[in-house]
């Protein structure tokens, strides 16, 4: 980690003989964490004025502040109001305007958890909530309604209550671990989690979400790193907002967690004031890229309470993906997605690119603008699907296959579902139907 002047000007404001030893200490980090309007100004060296500092101290008292001195010495403080990171990191009094629309559980995390920290919204993967601790209190939180409440590690047996349920339900094949931070727990207690699942044998693939690289990289240390490895097939998805945020200490963590085999995604977050320009978001996936670092998912900003002042309309995201695809590298290219309130999971939002079609074309645009034809098929005798995969003529090799209930849009396309519709219920002209 470079020990730039910034960085000594926080650390002695720490402690006045802080080493660089400490400074790169994860929990020397964590321990230190700015929490009100005055030690902020004092380890910057700034002074808000009287209406500023009231509205700091009065977002806070609803919405906790945290943030770590590594994050803190990233500032720009002769540009204060626009920094990326300040506007991430601390609070605005525009998160006490809470909306109609906003929500304290948006996503029905809380609905949708059969067991102690749990979520299992989708058929074949469930959230594992293992830490309700981050290093830092991100200012456009999801989970918001959690923050400064509840600053713990759930025990040994509340996690594997969580663990038993993934047990006895077979379908479940992908493990994601988030929380808070799961790199907030310590090595040997990540390891045992870890392991626990590794132990069960229809779990296929284990992922795990954090933002220690963006806000705290010395948690990701040689030893951390070594007990990781353990546990392949494993995924790390992290999350940068803004180019800024990747840093020389940012770069060789995600080095470390590269370098040991793990596949390494990011998800951002649309943020207006933050990212919301097609420029610092190619920037920000390019730089991404030449790291190791896939760009994953770019979401847009949740109902959660008090994130109005962050949220862009959607026509930006589809904006900034227009100024991606074809632009740059494929795998550049993040997925548009937003979380639909009320539990319904990620729904992909990208551009049209299909004009129209027919019979026996298509008609499709390309990035520039440019439109063209597909020729389809004269003759496709597709193959009739009854579900009878004992008798299929295709060369499918079905081991480990496993028979599912279908779902959705999914059912409708099936050949072998007399379903012809899906009604969502309340409908009056059924119910009148049924009368």
């Amino acid at each position: 980690m470079t020990y730039q002047t910034t960085e000594k000007q926080i650390a002695s404001g720490i402690e006045e003989q802080a080493s660089k030893s400490q400074w790169r200490d994860w929990k020397w980090q964590v321990r230190h964490c700015i929490r009100d309007v005055e030690t902020f100004e004092r380890l910057l060296g700034i002074e808000l004025d009287s209406a500023e500092q009231n509205a700091f101290r009065e977002t806070v008292a609803r919405f906790p502040m945290a943030v770590t001195p590594y994050y803190l010495s990233l500032i720009d403080v002769e540009n204060l109001a626009t920094d990326p990171i300040f506007r991430q990191g601390f609070p605005s009094h525009y998160e006490l305007d809470v909306l109609p629309s906003d929500m304290a559980d948006p996503l029905h995390e809380d609905h949708d958890s059969p067991a102690p920290c749990v979520t299992h919204r989708y058929p074949d993967r469930v959230l594992l909530l293992v830490s309700n601790t981050c290093a830092m209190y991100c200012r456009h939180c999801t989970r918001k309604r959690r923050v400064g409440d509840r600053d713990s590690i759930p025990d040994k047996a509340t996690i594997a209550q969580g663990i038993d349920y993934i047990r006895r339900t077979p379908q479940i094949r992908d493990v994601l671990l988030s929380g808070g931070d799961p790199f907030l727990l310590s090595d040997d207690y990540l390891d045992w989690i870890l392991t626990e699942l590794r132990g069960i044998e229809h779990v296929e693939v284990i992922r795990i979400g954090t933002r220690t690289p963006v806000v705290l990289p010395c948690r990701i240390t040689d030893d951390l790193v070594t007990m990781l490895k353990k546990h392949h097939p494993l995924w790390i998805n992290t999350h940068f907002n803004h180019p800024k945020e990747i840093t020389d200490s940012s770069e060789k963590a995600l080095a470390k967690l590269a370098d040991a085999g793990i596949p390494l995604g990011n998800q951002s977050v649309l943020l207006a004031g933050v990212n919301d320009c097609p420029r610092i978001m190619r920037v920000l996936v390019q730089k991404l890229v030449a790291i190791r670092v896939r760009p994953y998912y770019l979401y847009q900003c949740d109902l959660s309470e008090g994130l109005s002042h962050f949220r862009t309309p959607v026509g930006k995201g589809i904006e900034i993906l227009e100024s991606l695809i074809g632009h740059t590298s494929g795998f550049c290219v993040p997925t548009y997605v937003i979380d639909a309130p009320g539990g319904g999971g990620k729904i992909p939002v990208m551009p049209n690119y299909l004009i129209s079609w027919s019979t026996n074309k298509v008609v499709l645009r390309n990035y520039e603008g440019v439109i063209t034809t597909y020729r389809e098929p004269d003759s496709y005798e597709p193959t009739f699907c009854d579900r009878n995969c004992e008798a299929c003529d295709l060369h499918l090799d079905l081991t480990g296959a496993c028979e599912r209930d279908l779902l959705g849009v999914e059912m409708l396309l099936s050949d072998h579902e007399d379903t012809i519709s899906l009604v969502p219920q309340g409908n009056e002209r059924h119910e009148r139907r049924d009368d």
